[in-house]
């Protein structure tokens, strides 16, 4: 996995924790939180202010998602808005954080400007024994106070302050004085700068978990299913009349239709079709070649034919029916049926316009494994665990085709396959978009030799 860190395709974008002040801001909420503390004197944090150095100390890299259900967080400064989440246990967790700390930006920038903010994404439920409990996880609520309690002594600030102004007596109260210049001492000057967090609940109902092998639940819909990376037999009885694995494609292919969760990729709008189709035909043809120990390096368009030609005999089904596709898009020859049964069925399909685009091509990432882009953009988590079993040449070509051709421009890469999506890393692109597709194309450029 050196090759990825090196490259910034792992642990990338992380805030970096250095100054002896946000270090023991960190440990003060780290030991508030879980009651440990960290010796380093420099590490870096995701969006949540789990810090993979950290966890390697404390030899436990849950020490802020215990259970995996109810995920602790520290804040440090609200640049973690920018941050990946990492060890992610549910797929709306980053989004609810992000989405907190930017409807509270200005009362987050000032807690963290004195103190580290500590808190906990809290479900309904506190552990996850069976997939049943799932079910039961509706509403986030957003629980965050500093280490020294500024949110709770201002809350019973403003309690006080009512009773001051309601009560008759209340200027005669010498105690009630006292303890409000007290806690004003705590809390600062609420009449000036109040300090309230709003957006502190969120909805949960559509999402993907990491528990019991990788589980998608989609109860908010017409026709609600659960979807699961391994065998539902396995699962139990479930309070959802639908419950697929990744076997059943013709079922997952008609829930995906009935929904109207995906679209074709030859019929939507704005997208050159036939180079996605070329691409992931490339990326079939790496996978074939790299499991027959040829060298990947320096590849051209020409090297990529000649590598389809000479292992034409193993290449698998998802090529042609690629191929079919890719001549139709271009000639406007004969339609070719791909049916759900066929291999490339999902591979011509992406995310419709909806809530949950996301999501849904994270699915399609599972189904589709010899898309590595798609993987790396959509399932970052199981992209690592697929990358680890690959022979060593196509660890090479991928790391540095996603480092040469996707982190160039990662916002305009993603537009181009997907529709026009907020940046999911937010990192600023580091050239125009129009100027960088002009350039290699909105798929990238096979370097040449």
């Amino acid at each position: 996995m050196k090759r990825l860190i090196q490259k910034g395709l792992m642990f990338g974008n992380l805030f970096h924790v250095e100054s002896p002040a946000l270090v023991e801001r960190y440990n003060r909420a780290l030991k508030h939180l879980t009651g440990r503390e960290s010796a380093l004197a420099d590490f870096h944090v995701d969006i949540s202010g789990y810090s993979p150095e950290i966890g390697e100390e404390l030899d436990d890299h849950l020490y802020l998602n215990h259970g995996g259900v109810n995920r602790q967080f520290i804040l440090l400064s609200t640049e973690q808005k920018r941050c990946p989440l990492l060890n992610a246990k549910f797929s709306t967790s980053r989004d609810i954080l992000r989405d907190f700390i930017t409807d509270n930006e200005s009362q987050l920038f000032a807690l963290t400007a004195r103190d580290a903010v500590a808190g906990e994404l809290v479900n309904s439920v506190f552990e996850v024994s069976s997939p049943r409990r799932l079910f039961d996880i509706r509403r986030i609520t957003v629980e965050a106070d500093t280490t020294t309690g500024t949110l709770k002594h201002a809350e019973h600030l403003a309690g006080l302050v009512d009773r001051f102004k309601d009560e008759e007596d209340g200027w005669f109260d010498d105690v009630l004085i006292a303890e409000m210049i007290e806690l004003a001492g705590k809390s600062g000057d609420l009449t000036r700068n109040p300090i309230r967090l709003k957006a502190t609940e969120f909805e949960q109902r559509n999402f993907w978990t990491a528990h019991f092998g990788g589980l998608y639940l989609f109860q908010d819909m017409d026709h609600p299913a659960m979807i699961a990376a391994e065998q539902k037999d396995e699962l139990g009885k479930l309070p959802i009349k639908y419950v697929f694995d990744l076997d059943d494609r013709n079922q997952i292919a008609k829930f995906l239709q009935y929904n109207d969760l995906v679209e074709p990729i030859v019929k939507a709008r704005g997208v050159d079709a036939a180079a996605i189709i070329q691409q992931k035909m490339d990326f079939v043809v790496i996978d074939a070649a790299a499991s027959a120990g040829l060298d990947l390096s320096n590849l051209d368009r020409a090297d990529m034919r000649r590598l389809a030609r000479t292992n034409a005999d193993v290449l698998p089904r998802e090529y042609e029916g690629l191929s079919e596709l890719l001549s139709w898009a271009r000639t406007g020859g004969r339609w070719p049926r791909i049916s759900s049964d066929h291999p490339a069925y999902f591979y011509t399909l992406r995310a419709a316009s909806h809530d949950n685009r996301d999501l849904v091509n994270m699915l399609l990432a599972e189904l589709t494994p010899l898309d590595f882009r798609q993987c790396f953009i959509c399932h970052k988590e199981l992209f690592y665990q697929r990358y680890r079993g690959w022979p060593d040449a196509k660890k090479a070509y991928v790391a540095d085709f996603l480092a040469r051709e996707y982190q160039v421009d990662k916002a305009g890469a993603r537009a181009a396959l997907f529709g026009h999506e907020d940046d999911m890393s937010g990192e600023p692109d580091p050239q125009p978009v129009d100027d960088l597709i002009r350039r290699v194309g909105p798929w990238g450029a096979i370097r040449r030799t």
